[in-house]
C-alpha cells in the first residue's frame, strides 16, 4: 500500500483503487469539501504523475476520458485548487510522491488497464438533491427536475419568464465554464430539439457564473449530477440509480465498474494462470528495480531493459 498525507489531502493506494480524502486546511475549497472522500478504481485511471517544484510539487491523477461524470460535466475545466485529482505536495515529501506514482504505474501495467476512453462511467455522480448558488440564480437538481431560480442580478428576459424548470429527460447536453478574469462563466443546459441558444446571460436554460466566490464552483456538482444521468459519450444509456441517485462517497457494491477484485476474464484482470504469490514476487521485483533506478544504480536504459526482462519472464 502507498500513502501520502498532506495539508491539501491524503491519497492512499491499495492496489485496487486510489482513495482521495480532502484535507482540512483552510485553503481546501468548498467544492472538494463537498465532494468528500472519493474512491477511484484502478481501471478508471489513465495515468499518474508527479510534477516537482521549488517549494511544492503536484501529484496528478489523470482519468480515462468518459470515466468520471465530474470531469465530463465540467469539460476538465476545474481550477487546479478545486480539482480533486490534483494534490499539492511539500518539496520534502517528493520522494513519497514519486513512490506513490511508481506503485500506481506498476499496478496499471500489471492489470493492463486500457488508458483509452471508457465505455461507461466508472465513478458515480454526486448525491441528489443538490443545490448551488450561481451568479444570477440558484441552481438545484432533485434527480428529475432542474430548477434555475433567478436573483436580482439576472437579466429582465429571465425574470419576466419566472423560474426555469425542466426535466433531466429533456436535456441533451451540459456545458460548464468557470469565470476567468473579467469574463463570466456559465452552466448551460441544452434541451433536445433546441435551436441556437442566446448568450448565457439571456438564456433561460443557463446560469451565469460571476466568479466572486469559491462557492460558485459548487455548480460543478449540479453539472456532474445531471451528466451521469445522460447517455454516456460512448452511446450507452445511464444505469438506473434509483430515486436517491448515485453517490461519489460511501460504500460501493462490488461489480465490474467499481472497486474490488476483477471478475475472471474481465479486461485488465491478472491472467488466471498467474498465482497470487507470482503477483507478489513481480511487484516486489519491480519495486526493487525502481529503487535501484531512483538511487542511480541503474541508468534509464538499464532500468527499462531490466523491467522488460522481468515482465517477459512472468
Amino acid at each position: 500500500m502507498a500513502e501520502i498525507i498532506q495539508k491539501d489531502g491524503t491519497w492512499t493506494f491499495d492496489g485496487d483503487a486510489v482513495r482521495i480524502v480532502p484535507g482540512r486546511d483552510k485553503d481546501v475549497g468548498p467544492l472538494r469539501q463537498a465532494l468528500g472522500e472519493l474512491s477511484v478504481p484502478l481501471r478508471a485511471i489513465a495515468g499518474v504523475s508527479y510534477e516537482p517544484g521549488r517549494r511544492s510539487g503536484r501529484l496528478r491523477l489523470r482519468l480515462r476520458d468518459g470515466a468520471d461524470p465530474l470531469t465530463q460535466g465540467t469539460g476538465g475545466r476545474l481550477p487546479d485548487a478545486a480539482d480533486p485529482y490534483k494534490l499539492s505536495v511539500e518539496a520534502a515529501r517528493s520522494a513519497v510522491a514519486e513512490y506513490f506514482v511508481d506503485e500506481v504505474r506498476h499496478a496499471l501495467l500489471l492489470d493492463q488497464v486500457d488508458p483509452g476512453p471508457a465505455d461507461a462511467y466508472l465513478l458515480c455522480g454526486p448525491p441528489v438533491p443538490v443545490t448551488a448558488e450561481a451568479g444570477d440564480s440558484t441552481v438545484s437538481f432533485d434527480g428529475d427536475t432542474i430548477t434555475l431560480d433567478w436573483n436580482w442580478t439576472a437579466e429582465d428576459a429571465k425574470h419576466s419568464a419566472g423560474p426555469s424548470r425542466f426535466r433531466v429527460a429533456d436535456v441533451r447536453a451540459v456545458d460548464w465554464v468557470p469565470a476567468k478574469g473579467l469574463s463570466n462563466g456559465w452552466l448551460r443546459f441544452t434541451l433536445t430539439g433546441a435551436q441556437a441558444a442566446p448568450a448565457p446571460k439571456y438564456d433561460p436554460y443557463a446560469a451565469e457564473l460571476f466568479g466572486f466566490g469559491k462557492k460558485e464552483l459548487l455548480t460543478a456538482l449540479v453539472a456532474a449530477a445531471v451528466t451521469v444521468r445522460l447517455p454516456h459519450p460512448a452511446g450507452h444509456r445511464p444505469a438506473d440509480h434509483g430515486p436517491a441517485g448515485p453517490h461519489l462517497t460511501g460504500p460501493r457494491p462490488s461489480g465490474p465498474h467499481l472497486t474490488g477484485p476483477h471478475p475472471a476474464g474481465a479486461r485488465g484482470a491478472v491472467p488466471a494462470s498467474a498465482s497470487s504469490s507470482d503477483h507478489d514476487v513481480l511487484l516486489r521485483r519491480l519495486r526493487e528495480l525502481g529503487e535501484l533506478h531512483r538511487d542511480g544504480v541503474l541508468t534509464p536504459e538499464e532500468f527499462l531493459t531490466a523491467k522488460a526482462a522481468i515482465l517477459g519472464h512472468f
